[in-house]
C-alpha cells in the first residue's frame, strides 16, 4: 500500500536517484533527505558490519537533524518510518567504497572487467517518533563481460565511478551492456532491495500496532 494511501509517512534518508526510483517502483510516496555523514570515520571489518553500521549513522544524522529543526513528529501524528541504507562492492576479499582518484576508480573497474564483484547491502527501517529500528541486509554477485578502456575513460569523464560504491552503477547504459549475470536481486546492486525493504516496512508498522502508546 502506498504511503501517501495509509496511516503512516514515508521519509527515504538518501539522494540516490536509483534508491528513490526503486522506492517510487514500489509504490510508495515519499519525501527525502541526505544524512551528509563521514562515512570513512565508521569502520567495520566485515562488509555486512559497515553497512549496517553506515545505515544506523545515517539515522542518527538524521534524527538529529529533525530535531535541531523542530521537525520531529508530534506524539499523536501519523506515524513516519525513515528508511536508510548503504551498500559497499567486495572485491577479491577486500571491501571497496566510493573511488577517491581517477587512477582508483580505473583500477576498480578494470578489475571488474572479464571478473566479477559481490554487493552487499543494508536496509533499516526506523520509526522516527520511538527510534525503534528493523534491519537487513542482502548479497548479489556480479559477472562482467571485458570493458573496454574507451568506455572505462567515458564512465570516468562523466564522474559516475565518484557517485556509487566501488565505482559501480549497474544500470548505468554504458555499464549495462557488458554485464554477463547478476546472482541474486538487481535491485540490491542499486541500492535498496525491494523484498528487504518492504518486509521491514510492515514489521515496523506492526511494531508500531503492537505498541500503540509508546512516547
Amino acid at each position: 500500500m502506498a504511503a501517501g494511501e495509509s496511516s503512516f509517512k514515508l521519509i527515504l534518508g538518501s539522494s540516490s536517484v536509483a534508491r528513490q526510483r526503486i522506492l517510487a517502483e514500489m509504490g510508495y510516496e515519499f519525501t527525502f533527505m541526505t544524512a551528509d555523514i563521514d562515512e570513512k570515520s565508521t569502520r567495520k571489518e566485515k562488509p555486512e558490519e559497515l553497512v549496517t553500521a553506515l545505515a544506523e549513522a545515517k539515522v542518527a544524522a538524521i534524527m538529529s537533524r529533525l530535531q535541531n529543526t523542530g521537525s520531529m513528529p508530534e506524539k499523536d501524528a501519523r506515524t513516519t518510518l525513515l528508511i536508510t541504507a548503504d551498500k559497499v562492492v567486495v572485491y577479491k576479499g577486500m571491501i571497496r567504497e566510493k573511488p577517491s582518484s581517477e587512477e582508483e576508480a580505473t583500477e576498480f573497474i578494470k578489475g571488474y572487467s572479464g571478473g566479477n564483484a559481490a554487493v552487499v547491502g543494508s536496509v533499516l527501517v526506523t520509526n522516527i517518533r520511538t527510534g525503534a529500528s528493523k534491519g537487513g541486509w542482502e548479497s548479489a554477485e556480479v559477472y562482467f563481460h571485458d570493458i573496454p578502456e574507451d568506455v572505462i575513460d567515458s564512465l570516468i569523464d562523466e564522474g559516475i565511478p565518484f557517485k556509487v560504491a566501488g565505482g559501480l552503477m549497474l544500470e548505468h547504459p554504458l555499464t549495462l551492456p557488458f554485464v554477463e549475470a547478476v546472482i541474486g536481486a538487481t535491485d540490491t546492486v542499486m541500492g535498496l532491495f525491494k523484498s528487504l525493504t518492504e518486509k521491514l516496512i510492515q514489521e515496523a508498522l506492526f511494531q508500531q500496532l503492537s505498541f500503540p502508546n509508546v512516547s
